[in-house]
């Protein structure tokens, strides 16, 4: 698990320098760090809907997607207790939104989900050291604006690709183009959605529709065993 190890490593060195040079900003130096980080996280979800959007095959799922994590997230408040567990690490702080991001950018993408399988199956860490150098340098920018509790997103991280790491072996088969251009679509809704909120333009409870994600493999698997 050398990659996930150098991955998560990555983000923490990143939250750290990230949160020495938030200490050393003005509030209006920091405003503009938020909405440069707005703006990033917007313009890389568009990235992702505009590339894997042409590549789907199932051109309404993930708009079923999005409508069954959303009354999924929804019922069970998963806003509201990531908010509520946030709030006790950084109180009256923009972390839960910051962390949220920081989470999606780091955990949906397309190397975060290969990087591990390759990396258990055929020992190329390629995919991960790739990933881990993103990251850092995301971890610095966010860090800067939301502060060092960025970092708890390496905890998630690496039990994200430690768990499909371990179960590479099951998994790999099942990880289609076509799945993986799924959860990318819906990955890059989840990530526009978050720069939206951090840019004020719409108040989303993005963490309530990531349930999403789980959607396109369930659909996917149902749409195989019946032939279509």
């Amino acid at each position: 698990m050398i990659g996930t190890i150098a991955n998560a490593s990555t983000i923490l060195v990143g939250s750290l320098v990230g949160s020495a040079l938030k200490k050393g900003i003005g509030e209006r130096y920091q405003n503009v760090m938020m909405d440069a980080m707005g703006l990033a996280a917007t313009a890389l979800g568009i990235n992702s809907i505009v590339s894997a959007m042409p590549q789907s095959k199932y051109h309404v799922l993930f708009i079923v997607s999005l409508a069954l994590g959303g009354l999924i997230g929804t019922r069970l408040h998963l806003d509201t207790a990531f908010d509520a567990l946030v709030s006790r690490f950084s109180h009256g702080s923009n972390l839960a939104k910051g962390l949220s991001t920081a989470i999606l950018l780091y955990c949906a993408g397309t190397l975060s989900i290969l990087g591990p399988i390759e990396s258990a199956l055929n020992g190329n860490h390629t995919y991960l050291f790739t990933n881990a150098i993103l990251d850092g340098i995301t971890s610095i920018v966010l860090s800067s604006t939301f502060g060092l509790g960025i970092a708890l997103a390496a905890a998630v991280l690496f039990c994200w690709q430690g768990s499909i790491y371990l179960l590479a072996n099951l998994i790999a088969p099942y990880l289609t183009p076509e799945l993986l251009t799924e959860i990318s679509l819906v990955g890059g809704v989840l990530i526009l959605s978050s720069g939206l909120s951090i840019l004020n333009i719409k108040q989303i409870k993005t963490l309530n529709l990531l349930p999403a994600l789980l959607v396109p493999p369930v659909a996917i698997a149902l749409l195989s065993l019946a032939g279509i």
